[in-house]
């Protein structure tokens, strides 16, 4: 691995190596992306949010799912195949929710890299028992992602705004699965990184989201994560 890249991952805080098996970055087809309105997040014209792509990005092309779909294809040669999908609804009620009926949809689109970028929607946990059964609730994310004898490159990202107890719990579940964790908490405490920072909101949670400098920046971590594993 070049020195410049592997001093890169381990500035971002990468743990795991997505595993021996499965494909490489250069075969890479097939993207699933699921996470919150970083994301993706629909017109909200009451926050003053209009488009359809990651939250705060000024348009499609700059939100990191493009990004890091753009870094794929120029390393795979083909535009993969992607599969965006908003799971701010498990990240709210993980306790009780059915991944496998819920998701059945996202799990036969048998992708070959599945990036989960969640944690932020979810409430702080009350007790132990609460971060059991999120940690329980990612797992199971993860290991239907890898039903059947799939073996997709699969990365875990930490909250952009950065909680300890999500992310350890985040983190446990990657390395049980021996999936990529990414942490990109020193992302979120840059303010150079929020939209804010960039142009005036009318909302102050829009304004909070990774602005065009953000989102390049975590997709930047997230494809230096993905080469540092040894399989580009």
């Amino acid at each position: 691995m070049r020195r410049g890249l592997w001093l890169a991952v381990l500035a971002a805080g990468v743990i795991g190596t997505a595993g021996a098996e499965g494909p490489k970055l250069s075969e890479v087809r097939k993207i699933l992306f699921l996470g919150n309105s970083i994301t993706r997040h629909g017109p909200a014209p009451h926050i003053d949010w209009h488009g359809d792509w990651g939250m705060a990005a000024t348009a499609p092309e700059k939100d990191y799912v493009h990004l890091v779909t753009a870094a794929v294809a120029k390393r795979a040669g083909k535009e993969p195949e992607t599969l965006v999908r908003n799971i701010a609804d498990f990240e709210r009620g993980y306790a009780d929710y059915d991944v496998a009926e819920k998701m059945k949809d996202l799990f036969a689109f048998d992708a070959d890299l599945v990036v989960l970028a969640i944690g932020e929607n979810t409430p702080e946990f009350a007790s132990p028992e609460d971060a059991a059964k999120f940690q329980a609730g990612v797992a199971k994310i993860l290991e239907g992602v890898r039903r059947d004898g799939r073996r997709p490159i699969v990365l875990v990202r930490s909250c952009f705004w950065p909680v300890e107890s999500k992310d350890a719990r985040l983190r446990a579940a990657a390395k049980e699965a021996d999936a990529v964790f990414l942490d990109i908490a020193h992302l979120g405490r840059d303010p150079a990184n929020a939209a804010r920072s960039e142009r005036p909101y009318k909302h102050e949670g829009v304004a909070g989201h990774p602005g065009d400098h953000g989102m390049k920046a975590i997709a930047d971590a997230i494809v230096a994560a993905l080469e540092g594993t040894g399989r580009p």
